[in-house]
């Protein structure tokens, strides 16, 4: 099982406010993407999965009209 430092940053949907909730947890998972469709199980969700050269996963998530986004970094 690969061990990943996964961010999750929530956007902020208020007009003119640049913050964000910044989460950063370590996660054991096979497979990223099925660790986000069981966190948002259940949710109106859309997301685009981008894999970078260096093997960093992102997710840019629409859930129920919230902006997110996840990235997996191998540790």
């Amino acid at each position: 099982m690969q061990e990943y430092e996964a961010v999750w940053e929530i956007f902020n949907q208020c007009a003119n406010n640049q913050m964000r909730d910044v989460f950063i947890d370590e996660v054991k998972t096979d497979d990223p993407e099925l660790f986000i469709k069981d966190k948002f199980k259940g949710r109106d969700v859309s997301y685009e999965k981008t894999v970078l050269e260096d093997g960093t996963v992102i997710f840019d998530i629409l859930a129920s009209g919230l902006k997110q986004k996840y990235t997996f970094t191998r540790i």
